[in-house]
């Protein structure tokens, strides 16, 4: 097993002021960074496995640590969750401790003898990504033929009696085509369909020409909370349909609360950043984040091999600054926002990657709109690329200009 020298990590004892602490109801753990696609807009850069993965036994310590945690669910994710050897024991393990797993995958080989094998082992659901149709999806993915292999996993996923869902992400190469996209995945059966803005980490971050415009979330939004209210009134089957919009799309205008809410279920709003709150994250070498979609190098919170998850996640100050934040990290539009104190800027991975720190938000239909009122458009302009490395991101700075 490789071994290597780690900055020490900030670790602090319990304040009474803490309470009685937070629980990672649901965590995303990278199994493996190996993938049989090298996706253009991957923010892992995934295509080799890492050079020193967590071995079966490590990763079942950390499924009891989780379940000690109190984690109710495990998506797990990659590269490709389903290359690695022993992944249908690592899902027994799991499911046997009371988690349920699911997975998200590219399905570019998730055949139907592997859908099948993985419903054995207790796998639950399975969510694939599809990011439009074939020459768009393609030309994102890197290779010919992705797109009919998804949209052949997701179907052998259904056949073999697993929760089918979608993914897409938004960029400017698709993001005409959202009515088109979440047609083609309900005529394959999905039950959801999960969206986010392709944010600029990883390569993505080498292709700022496919990052969309601020201005442009107030027609993306408006465009899922029709497709969301359209389906709202059709008959129900067994499971409603639901768009489901992820954390780094909103926030605070009229759709907010349809795009937020859940079929049957309480009225929802965005309500700040989860990452550490009921959230964690968990590369594939052991690396521990609050959120998994977080750049590494300023949110690594420790590591497994190192100090337990119950450490790192009580104690980390990586993993707590959603906790503790205050609105002294506010900054730009953000700090005078009306919604400040609730939203706290937004989706943390989109603003860190995208402006370098957290805590200011330009993808926000609230701010596009009221910056809109005053004449003013933002647009970015790249300032510092990515040094190419997982989860990386360069720097983007926003200009303003006047918007008629």
């Amino acid at each position: 097993m490789e071994t290597r020298a780690r900055p020490p990590v900030p670790i602090r004892l319990r304040r009474p002021e803490d309470g009685e602490g937070h629980k990672p109801l649901h965590a995303v753990w990278e199994l493996t960074m190996k993938c049989d696609q090298a996706c253009d807009h991957c923010g892992s850069r995934a295509g080799p496995a890492r050079p020193s993965e967590l071995s079966t036994e490590e990763c079942f310590e950390v499924g009891r640590a989780l379940a000690r945690l109190g984690c109710r669910e495990v998506a797990l994710i990659g590269g490709e969750a389903y290359l690695r050897h022993d992944i249908h024991e690592i899902i027994r393990f799991l499911v046997g401790l009371g988690l349920r797993v699911v997975m998200q995958s590219g399905g570019r080989t998730l055949t139907a003898a592997r859908a099948r094998a993985l419903k054995e082992a207790g796998l639950s659901a399975v969510g694939i990504s599809v990011d439009g149709p074939a020459s768009v999806h393609d030309r994102l993915r890197g290779n010919l033929g992705s797109h009919r292999a998804a949209i052949h996993a997701l179907d052998a996923a259904r056949e073999a009696g697993l929760v089918t869902t979608g993914n897409t992400q938004i960029n400017r190469l698709n993001h005409l085509m959202l009515r088109e996209i979440c047609a083609e995945l309900r005529a394959h059966g999905i039950q959801s369909w999960q969206v986010q803005l392709t944010v600029p980490m990883g390569r993505a971050a080498d292709r700022p020409e496919w990052i969309i415009e601020p201005a442009m979330v107030v027609d993306i939004l408006r465009t899922l909370a029709e497709i969301q209210v359209e389906a709202a009134k059709e008959p129900w089957g067994e499971v409603p349909f639901n768009v489901v919009c992820g954390n780094n799309l909103g926030y605070f205008g009229p759709h907010e609360v349809i795009l937020r809410s859940r079929p049957g279920g309480v009225v929802q709003h965005w309500g700040g950043c989860k990452a550490g709150v009921d959230v964690i994250g968990i590369e594939s070498d052991g690396t521990i984040k609050g959120c998994p979609s977080l750049p590494t190098a300023p949110y690594a919170g420790g590591n497994v091999r190192d100090l337990s998850l119950e450490q790192i996640w009580e104690h980390s100050e990586a993993l707590r600054f959603a906790r503790e934040r205050s609105l002294d990290e506010l900054w730009g539009f953000c700090r005078t926002c009306y919604y400040a104190e609730v939203c706290k800027g937004g989706c943390s991975w989109m603003a860190h990657c995208t402006l370098g720190r957290r805590g200011n938000n330009p993808f926000c239909y609230h701010r596009v709109v009221e910056l809109g009122k005053r004449g003013i458009r933002e647009r970015l302009s790249l300032a510092e690329r990515a040094p190419d490395r997982p989860y990386d991101f360069g720097r983007f700075e926003i200009v303003e200009e006047p918007w008629t």
